[in-house]
């Protein structure tokens, strides 16, 4: 059987790609270096392909992204309460998000997966998110400026 030079190639640099794929562990914190109700790191940049473990390191949380504040086309994650939670990221661009039953307590994180292509998109969503927190008002700004 005869294969073209390109399926070769593609082949074999798909296999290198899965083959460097890390994985990250953000803990889920009642306090941390940001205050209270975090996540640990909150912000994130990763290759596409890389996995992202969310550690119930303090019970009553969960991760969730949040709609709209994920790239067009990528697949959403809800973990449940007090669950570690795997997600791996296969489309580029900025993931935004939250715990829950905290999120008015701004208990947010980023993930900027390769190039921050739906950057100026998710802005105004975060910019409605972060209407409905009673404290860290500033929070996810800060973590998108970050990126």
């Amino acid at each position: 059987m005869k294969y073209s030079k390109f399926a070769i190639v593609s082949f074999s640099t798909l296999l290198m790609s899965s083959a460097f794929a890390e994985t990250f562990e953000v803990k889920m914190l009642n306090s941390g270096t940001d205050g209270v109700m975090v996540f640990e790191p909150a912000v994130l940049k990763v290759n596409t392909g890389d996995t992202v473990v969310f550690k119930s390191t303090n019970p009553g949380h969960n991760s969730a992204s949040i709609a709209g504040m994920i790239p067009e086309g990528a697949e959403g994650w809800s973990g449940g309460m007090s669950q570690d939670v795997s997600v791996t990221l296969d489309q580029e661009g900025v993931y935004v998000y939250q715990c829950t039953p905290h999120m008015m307590m701004a208990m947010v994180g980023v993930i900027q997966v390769g190039e921050a292509i739906n950057l100026d998109d998710i802005k105004p969503a975060a910019a409605t998110a972060k209407a409905g927190f009673m404290m860290a008002e500033d929070r996810l700004d800060v973590y998108l400026s970050e990126l």
